[in-house]
């Protein structure tokens, strides 16, 4: 996990993402007032996360189900019945840069 980087991805495409995603495992997509923390969860299962709530141990909360195919995960309607590859072209993605010795990322209030 790590802090939100202040330069956008430059990716064209869902399937561009995908890839990104793959390799990454993780990424900040800005869509509108509302930035989510995509991630895979013990690199098994596809999850969406409000960067704007935090649980009981500090960590983001889950937005969407748990999906174990990303694929499937990019077509969840998790966003008020759109997904992100919906809402792709009108999002901005940014990658997720690890900070050493922090687990958790920081919210973005």
């Amino acid at each position: 996990m790590g802090r939100q980087s202040e330069e956008a991805l430059k990716v064209v495409s869902v399937e561009e993402l995908m890839g990104y995603l793959s390799k990454e495992h993780s990424v900040y997509m800005q869509h509108g007032a509302q930035t989510y923390y995509i991630t895979d969860a013990n690199d098994i299962y596809w999850r969406a996360q409000d960067t704007n709530r935090l649980n009981e141990k500090g960590h983001f909360v889950d937005c969407s189900e748990l999906i174990p195919i990303l694929r499937e995960f990019v077509e969840l309607p998790f966003l008020e019945g759109q997904s992100i590859k919906d809402v792709f072209d009108s999002s901005t993605f940014y990658p997720s840069i690890k900070i050493e010795g922090q687990g958790t990322p920081v919210p973005i209030i």
